[in-house]
């Protein structure tokens, strides 16, 4: 496949902003019809294209992924900003921001609660392995089968002696969370410390985002994990759907 032809494909794809046949793919970019058509079909194959319905085509999940990761993150935040400010002022403690990068996890921006009548745990920003802490492992759980196993294979550091770094127990974990959707680490990271993530998800492409809340163990208790969780889950809903005007993706 030539370069050059397929970003021309990709360029009028995208800029379509909705489903297109060959058809008009040929007519938008000049290319010979039967390159045109093979092109698509390659691409489509190759999850550049995704098409939602036969002999019509979007831009690919691989696609916006790449779109996704290149956002920068003083954008993700202002599109989380809202949520991360209710979250704090209803929980009354510091709420983060995270996103996939590098074989990790990064969080890009804390919250702290307004107004604190007690103390708060700040959890700092920067990385997280991807087998420790809520706000990587509620990512990690929606990804494919192949990066987890890429996950499973790599050295898992152990941080306390609450952190999982097991391949079965890990699986079995991640299982959880897809079900109840959302994570909880408890003490993984840090010892007397414990915190809830939720999953930002887009369309098919998994979880590239999570927002969490964190405190200490005393206050984060199981039952207050659990609502902590269900009101993230809601609110991560909020900052996909403001993700998504700007980089819709198919569901």
């Amino acid at each position: 496949m030539h370069l050059d032809r397929l970003m021309i494909i990709l360029e009028a794809v995208g800029a379509a902003g909705r489903s297109v046949t060959p058809a008009e793919v040929q007519k938008m970019t000049g290319l010979p019809r039967p390159t045109c058509y093979r092109l698509l079909q390659s691409m489509r194959e190759q999850r550049l294209l995704d098409e939602p319905e036969q002999g019509r085509f979007l831009l690919g999940e691989r696609m916006v992924r790449l779109g996704l990761m290149g956002q920068s993150d003083p954008d993700v935040i202002r599109a989380a900003i809202p949520s991360l400010t209710e979250a704090a002022k209803i929980f009354g403690e510091a709420v983060f921001l995270s996103r996939y990068r590098n074989m990790g996890v990064e969080i890009i921006h804390v919250e702290p609660p307004r107004d604190a009548k007690r103390s708060f745990v700040h959890p700092g920003l920067g990385f997280r392995p991807l087998h420790a802490c809520s706000c990587s492992k509620v990512i990690a759980a929606y990804a494919d089968n192949d990066f987890q196993k890429e996950i499973f294979n790599r050295p898992m550091k152990m941080y306390t002696g609450f952190t999982k770094n097991d391949a079965k127990a890990l699986s079995l974990e991640f299982e959880t969370i897809r079900q109840i959707g959302y994570a909880e680490c408890i003490e993984e990271i840090e010892v007397g410390v414990s915190s809830v993530a939720a999953p930002i998800r887009l369309g098919k492409i998994g979880a590239p985002f999570s927002i969490g809340a964190t405190g200490p163990i005393r206050r984060f208790t199981p039952e207050r994990r659990s609502e902590i969780g269900l009101e993230l889950s809601q609110m991560a809903k909020k900052v996909s759907h403001a993700l998504q005007v700007h980089y819709p993706v198919s569901a």
